[in-house]
């Protein structure tokens, strides 16, 4: 004949088990109260995001558009400067010089910055 189980014992290792499966329900549920408040609050956040990004958009624009205005009127304005001093063709010449030479240096820096990408690119690819 086998030895009863002690029923006091056999009980309390229920209660223990029961113990820790309701635990972890709890600690289940709170994980996915906490996800979903998670996926609430980014929701929100993008949707600011989303439209304050038109707002910005839409100043961004009306400053480039302001600025290509500037400087049409610098131009203008040299063209007008320079004309009594140097004739208007030599005002003229002096102005797009001026503003090819800009470009030009933009364009030089703009490469610049390509190649240092690049280079960076091939690197991170080749490892």
């Amino acid at each position: 004949m086998t030895p009863e189980p002690d029923e006091p014992a056999a009980a309390e290792r229920d209660d223990g088990i029961s113990s820790v499966i309701s635990d972890v329900r709890q600690l289940a549920a709170e994980a996915k109260t906490f996800a979903e408040a998670e996926l609430a609050f980014q929701t929100s956040r993008a949707q600011f995001a989303g439209a304050a990004a038109g707002r910005i958009a839409l100043y961004g624009l009306v400053a480039l558009v302001l600025a290509v205005f500037a400087l049409g009127a610098l131009v203008v304005g040299l063209l007008l400067a320079l004309a009594p001093l140097v004739t208007a063709w030599g005002a003229t010449g002096i102005v797009a010089g001026g503003l090819a030479l800009a470009a030009l240096l933009f364009v030089i820096l703009a490469l610049a910055k390509w190649k240092r990408v690049k280079a960076a690119i091939v690197e991170k690819g080749r490892e």
